[in-house]
């Protein structure tokens, strides 16, 4: 069992090490808990810079975050993937600690994450949710999660189960150098499959998971985003395992292609004729494609593994953790 840092044990060991620590909340139409959300970060994390990303909110969320002593940046572009990728190009820090503005995470569960990262000089800490897959605020998100981290695993591995988890700790190399091409809530399976994908120490912590609070609804749409965030899942194998996603599409018309192709061999085998001519020429496409698709598979394979050693240079080139 992991052991909860106090707030005064954070203060010691973050001015030990002279780390600047940034927490960073996206936030859409959250007026109703982001002062508490505020406070209670500033209260777990004392000295830490509390930054509310607002994304066009309509009610009073950054009125609402600046009095309670947040520092408030409006990103227009709708979607959390660009929220993301503002907070990490416009903050600069050491440790960042992101979470949501609905107060569905614990800020007092930030000192463990963050001491978790520096103790053991991880570059990613995701806070998992406890029981999120038994009750995710409903039955139809608690399904999804499930099956959308089995799909995860059998992907891109096993090294996260609770690849939805927006309460996640950084180190300043990852954020400095993560992509982040995603455009919405799928933003957190990118930044495992980038963790994963470079091999980076990265690590899961159980965390308490809460309700919204009366006032607070959810912006997820169960079957747009799920279908989103499956589409992302096969953007990223094609563009990360290239050999996988094009070979099983090779195998698939392979055995298609036999399917079509083999009754017409045996039929020319026993009579000398080939009176299904169509069904042949079908066959002989196919087995063409899947041969295409393998070679485009195994050269898009070196591609990929170039621009890994490329992005594993650059992070090499960013200031990590200093040594306590």
């Amino acid at each position: 069992m992991v052991s909860i840092p106090s707030a005064s044990q954070f203060d010691t060991a973050q001015s030990r090490v002279g780390l600047a620590t940034a927490v960073v909340l996206p936030c859409y139409n959250e007026a109703a808990t982001i002062a508490h959300v505020v406070a209670s970060f500033a209260d777990a994390l004392p000295g830490a810079v509390i930054y509310v990303f607002d994304n066009n909110s309509s009610d009073d969320t950054a009125r609402v975050a600046e009095r309670a002593g947040a520092i408030v940046i409006r990103e227009t572009r709708q979607g959390k993937g660009h929220v993301v990728r503002r907070m990490f190009a416009e903050v600069d820090a050491d440790i960042y600690v992101m979470a949501d503005g609905d107060g569905t995470y614990a800020a007092a569960d930030a000192p463990m994450l963050v001491k978790a990262l520096v103790e053991r000089r991880l570059d990613m800490v995701v806070g998992t949710r406890r029981g999120v897959r038994q009750d995710a605020g409903r039955s139809g998100h608690a399904i999804g999660n499930r099956l959308f981290n089995g799909v995860f695993q059998w992907m891109f591995g096993d090294d996260f189960s609770d690849i939805f988890s927006g309460y996640r700790v950084f180190s300043r190399r990852f954020a400095k150098t993560f992509p982040a091409v995603s455009r919405g809530f799928e933003i957190e399976t990118e930044m495992s499959v980038h963790a994963s994908q470079l091999m980076l120490p990265v690590a899961e912590i159980e965390t308490d998971y809460g309700v919204r609070p009366e006032g607070s609804v959810s912006k997820l749409r169960t079957f747009h985003d799920g279908f989103r965030i499956l589409s992302v899942f096969f953007l990223l194998l094609k563009e990360t395992r290239p050999a996988f996603f094009f070979g099983g599409i090779a195998g698939l018309l392979t055995l298609a292609s036999l399917a079509f192709g083999l009754p017409v061999v045996a039929e020319y085998l026993e009579t000398g004729l080939v009176p299904r001519f169509p069904t042949a020429i079908l066959a002989a496409a196919l087995m063409i494609i899947a041969s295409m698709s393998a070679i485009c598979g195994l050269i898009l394979d070196s591609v990929s593994r170039s621009r890994v050693e490329l992005k594993r240079m650059f992070l090499l080139t960013q200031r990590g953790l200093p040594t306590p």
